[in-house]
């Protein structure tokens, strides 16, 4: 019986190119994806070639795949330098004297503590509320009349009581008015030592006294600070 011949020209007898997309860098994947393309124009069937836009459009789109591939590993990389230059930047404040925006303040326990507000107009009344952890209101220090630009605060960290108040982060409240009793714009600074960097979610933030402050609230440095 004789050996039947196999036909070497017929598509579906055709052993099919490999369809194994692993691969090790952008070359590689730029060559299986021409091995592809050359295995279909070798395996098509002569008397119904394949419509040569279809090539152009596959071309195209391993193209563009390519390019946005390309976009990611550059956007990684600049994010990464972002990343190290922030830190290195963060790293410089340590020893520093730093005023920021805010109105927590933090309590040793003992002496109390510090900030100060900013007037754009000179105010006949000004008062700063302490408040407590729970949202009590521990404090209200009545500051009397100030001109405009800065207004230092001092908290002996004691209540209305005159009871030394146990050490922790505290919120101000401050309200300033005018002779005819309208309401004056007030924002409340506060000043520290950098004695550290923390990271929240891979982004620095400073470490003054027992708070933590966002890099972009800082709105001077200066040299540090000594009792």
């Amino acid at each position: 019986m004789p050996t039947p011949i196999l036909d070497l020209t017929s598509p579906k007898d055709a052993t099919p190119p490999s369809t194994d997309t692993r691969q090790g860098s952008n070359k590689l994947g730029k060559d299986e994806f021409l091995k592809l393309l050359v295995a279909q124009l070798a395996n098509q069937d002569p008397t119904k070639p394949q419509d040569s836009s279809a090539f152009v459009a596959q071309l195209a789109q391993f193209s563009s795949l390519e390019q946005q591939q390309n976009t990611v590993s550059r956007l990684d990389t600049l994010l990464m330098g972002q990343a190290t230059a922030n830190q290195t930047q963060a790293a410089s404040f340590i020893g520093k004297n730093v005023a920021y925006r805010g109105n927590s303040i933090h309590m040793d326990g003992l002496s109390g503590a510090t900030a100060s507000a900013s007037l754009t107009t000179a105010a006949e009344n000004v008062s700063v509320m302490v408040i407590g952890p729970s949202g009590e209101n521990i404090r209200t220090i009545k500051m009397g009349a100030h001109k405009e630009g800065d207004v230092p605060i001092e908290w002996d960290g004691r209540n209305e009581k005159g009871v030394l108040m146990p050490a922790g982060d505290y919120t101000l409240q401050a309200v300033a008015f005018d002779a005819d009793g309208k309401a004056v714009p007030i924002k409340l600074t506060n000043s520290g030592n950098v004695t550290g960097v923390a990271f929240e979610d891979g982004v620095p933030v400073l470490r003054v006294g027992g708070s933590l402050v966002k890099m972009s609230d800082v709105t001077s440095i200066n040299e540090r600070n000594t009792p």
